[in-house]
């Protein structure tokens, strides 16, 4: 350590010869001989009551760790735990093996190789943290007695299951790759083989025996996402539970249909990113003008108007169980017909996501639809079971794209079938509509969601369709096609 840095400190609350130049040391020891300062371990010195040495072991843990037992490395269920005491022990693989006890803190030394690559020091000190490889390996290790320290095979393929979900499938590749490389400089060959094998059926190259419930939904005939399986379990329930406003339909005759179909389709499509003026829109889609611009951004505006005009699309509730599989995809396909590029009715093959939302992975997919959407015969028809509808293809994502448009035109074809209102999400609801899907997604909270598509829906139906010109008058007048929450408030109409 460079002598720069083992200066005495004017701190004394904790002393460490580890850290002291040997003046500073020497200055200490006459101090401990004087009853000046207390020793609490070996080259461990404080100034402070000895009632108060247990909180100041907890905080100052990784410096008298460092300095007692240098290289050595966080262990097994302490590193499981992301470097924490578990039941007041704190376990470490270091050079020699014993149990040293601390004020508050039990210190088990375990015999091992110290620092490897890809362990990181804490704090720039003597004390490494494993890599996740080592992290894993180690705590596959059998334990023996009362007292385990390793936390074992069930919670291993627990995080490694999470870590999929977090990070992808190629996460676990490089993981893999690391952990062959390293289990023979750590003795844990037998270690690899069980890792290796409950990485390979966490990412479906091979059938396995698992342990957790995530684990035997991924091993499933058909493999499904069990976290998003319980999400949609507690919307269901939520939804089963709540009474929820459901608006009439508003649309009496064809014109008027037409019309909902045209505003309903721009707005789903300015939602993901495909941002036309709303008379470019209309010149395209209602009156036959030439695409020439921006071609696959206009039939994208095209899909969604000629499902959400078409009785057979518009009116298609989703099917449950394994039917929904090729429903879905019959729906996508004509969708997206005019993009051969994003696969039109072709699930995913790759890993998507939205920000730090991953959704479910590709070899999942399948099986996830076919257990949400089982769910949704114990949804009440209309503005529930719609509702149950978008957020399972949202949260799902089973498609390269056009998700977001699929979600809204199944949600809005199980409000059809019961002759209540379509749902239009205007341009100023877009963010206060996705932070309620992120809230669901992340906390699995579904009450924003439920008030914010109530509230949508009472002001989509509060507009008169009939006259084209006046509903786009009347929706600009109460601020649809504004971006900015800050500046501006979505207004409902005059009288309504």
């Amino acid at each position: 350590m460079d002598k720069v840095l083992r200066k005495a400190t004017t701190d004394d609350s904790l002393l460490l010869y580890a850290e002291l130049a040997p003046a500073g040391v020497r200055a200490a020891q006459r101090r401990l001989k004087t009853g000046e300062l207390k020793r609490i371990a070996l080259g461990v010195l404080s100034s402070r009551p000895q009632d108060e040495w247990p909180a100041l072991i907890a905080r100052e843990r990784i410096r008298v760790l460092a300095a007692l037992f240098p290289k050595s490395v966080i262990a097994y269920r302490s590193a499981f735990q992301g470097g924490t005491p578990s039941d007041g022990v704190m376990y470490l693989t270091y050079s020699n093996p014993r149990k040293v006890q601390l004020p508050g803190l039990s210190v088990q030394l375990l015999k091992g190789p110290g620092p490897q690559q890809g362990d990181m020091p804490m704090m720039g000190r003597e004390l490494y943290f494993p890599s996740p490889a080592r992290l894993l390996l180690e705590n596959l290790t059998i334990s023996r007695g009362a007292v385990h320290k390793s936390v074992g095979r069930a919670a291993v393929e627990q995080r490694l299951i999470d870590m999929c979900e977090a990070r992808g499938e190629e996460a676990l590749g490089v993981l893999r790759d690391d952990a062959r490389t390293l289990a023979p400089r750590l003795g844990l060959e037998r270690e690899f083989t069980v890792l290796d094998g409950i990485i390979g059926a966490v990412l479906g190259s091979h059938k396995l025996e698992m342990s957790t419930f995530s684990g035997k939904a991924m091993v499933a005939a058909i493999a499904y996402d069990a976290n998003r399986l319980a999400l949609f379990e507690a919307l269901a329930a939520q939804l089963r539970s709540v009474p929820l406003r459901q608006a009439p339909v508003v649309v009496k005759n064809e014109p008027a249909r037409v019309h909902f179909a045209f505003l309903e389709s721009y707005f789903s499509n300015f939602i993901e990113g495909t941002e036309f003026d709303i008379q470019e829109a209309r010149g395209f889609v209602l009156e036959g003008k030439p695409i020439t611009e921006r071609p696959k951004d206009s039939h994208d505006i095209m899909g969604v108007f000629r499902q959400a005009l078409n009785p057979g699309w518009a009116n298609q509730t989703l099917a449950s169980g394994e039917p929904v599989l090729n429903q879905v995809r019959a729906r996508h396909a004509d969708q997206m017909k005019e993009r051969p590029e994003v696969g039109p009715g072709e699930f995913k093959t790759l890993a998507n996501r939205a920000g730090n939302t991953e959704f479910v992975a590709p070899r999942l997919v399948r099986g996830t639809l076919v257990e949400g959407s089982k769910l949704l015969p114990t949804v009440a028809p209309g503005i529930a079971r719609a509702l149950m509808a978008m957020f399972l293809v949202s949260e799902i994502h089973p498609f390269t794209d056009g998700n977001g448009r699929l979600a809204r035109l199944v949600m809005n074809a199980e409000l059809s079938v019961v002759n209540s209102c379509r749902i239009i999400v205007p341009t100023l609801f877009r963010e206060e509509y996705l932070d309620c899907l992120r809230v669901l997604t992340r906390e699995g909270n579904p009450k924003p969601f439920l008030d914010a598509m109530q509230k949508i829906h009472a002001w989509t139906a509060a507009f008169d369709y009939g006259d084209l010109d006046k509903v786009i008058a009347d929706m600009k007048a109460c601020n649809a096609f504004e971006k900015s929450r800050t500046f501006h408030e979505l207004l409902f109409p005059p009288g309504q």
